[in-house]
């Protein structure tokens, strides 16, 4: 866990809640478009989004935003195997033929949107993807790019127990990227991503 973020945040809010909290102006559109690509109606199941900024993430190597999709993938496909071989190796993962594919389009955007190639387009497009579920892993993916670099730009804390990761994910599952109503004093009782 870091000694110290860069800037003063809540204590009891690490990784990118913190932020959020922080700047809640900045952070009600940033909060919104990950509802509406994460959450929102879509041909992609909110599991496979998650493998997506998982991919992103592990890639990038945020742990804090990792360990945060890793745990909600695995919430929302029930098991704990994809979201781990997605991590290793897209190609080799348990997924269909278009998620791979999305997933290497994600992978590509996470070096660069130049990386992106019409060769990894079109196989996409031939493995069944639609010009949205692309436009999405696109979007999602740059999208995810800025939450690593804004978590780790600022060097928030990050937990180390998984129980910690588990309860966030389950928050996403039930309450997903919007903040709670209620804010997030209730977290302060909870210390046991400190151990």
């Amino acid at each position: 866990m870091n000694a110290m973020p860069y800037i003063p945040l809540e204590e009891h809010l690490p990784g990118i809640t913190g932020l959020l909290e922080y700047d809640q102006e900045a952070a009600k559109p940033i909060r919104e478009l990950t509802q509406i690509l994460l959450r929102g109606p879509s041909t992609l199941t909110e599991g496979e989004r998650e493998l997506i900024a998982t991919v992103v993430s592990n890639g990038n190597q945020c742990r804090f935003c990792t360990a945060a999709h890793t745990a909600a993938a695995d919430i929302l496909l029930g098991e704990i195997e994809t979201s781990e071989s997605v991590k290793r190796d897209i190609l080799a993962a348990p997924v269909s033929e278009k998620m791979k594919a999305l997933l290497t389009i994600a992978s590509m955007v996470r070096e660069s949107g130049k990386a992106v190639t019409k060769e990894a387009i079109d196989k996409a497009k031939a493995e069944g993807a639609t010009d949205i579920e692309i436009h999405d892993t696109v979007l999602i993916a740059a999208l995810f790019c800025l939450y690593n670099r804004y978590v780790d730009g600022l060097a928030t804390v990050t937990p180390v127990t998984p129980e910690f990761y588990k309860g966030l994910a389950e928050r996403l599952r039930d309450h997903g990227y919007n903040r709670l109503k209620q804010g997030y004093d209730h977290l302060k009782k909870d210390k046991s991503f400190a151990s």
